[in-house]
């Protein structure tokens, strides 16, 4: 299946565009919000396991409805290494269907999915975990990533 394609700023304002990936695998994941334990212990986990990701010649980006300058200021704040990119109109979230209502407390709202996608070299989706929970995920990734890059199936 083709992964949908996007252009989106980070948090320099830099836009990163899927197309200009092609040709090495890609790890993009959707989380809901800056500043939050869950997002936070993600992002912080995604950006410890940065440097396997670059022995496997893999960027991982993290895409919420943030703003770059909430980016920014979660960055900073956590120090990320990884690139955290904004979807302020939601359009590549719903292109993933990671927006989708939600319960708490008995309540329905829409949010973002906890998701994760690895997008192989010609642009398709290899790989998809919905519902993330976070401890153990980051690892459950890369195991992924290296058996897809040995040739062998996810």
């Amino acid at each position: 299946m083709p992964a949908p394609d996007f252009c989106l700023p980070d948090a320099d304002e830099e836009t990163v565009c899927l197309a200009d990936l092609r040709g090495a695998y890609a790890v993009v994941y959707f989380y809901p919000k800056d500043n939050t334990s869950g997002c936070t212990l993600e992002a912080r986990s995604f950006s410890d396991a940065r440097e396997a990701f670059a022995r496997e010649e893999t960027p991982v980006f993290g895409i919420s409805p943030d703003s770059t300058a909430s980016h920014r200021r979660f960055s900073d704040k956590h120090n990320l290494s990884i690139r955290l990119l904004s979807d302020t109109e939601r359009r590549t979230i719903e292109a993933y269907g990671a927006w989708v209502t939600k319960k708490m407390y008995g309540r329905e709202y829409m949010g973002v999915e906890r998701s994760t996608f690895i997008i192989d070299p010609e642009g398709k989706i290899a790989a998809v975990w919905r519902k993330v929970k976070v401890k153990g995920h980051v690892d459950a990734v890369m195991a992924t990533l290296e058996e897809l890059k040995a040739g062998r199936p996810a």
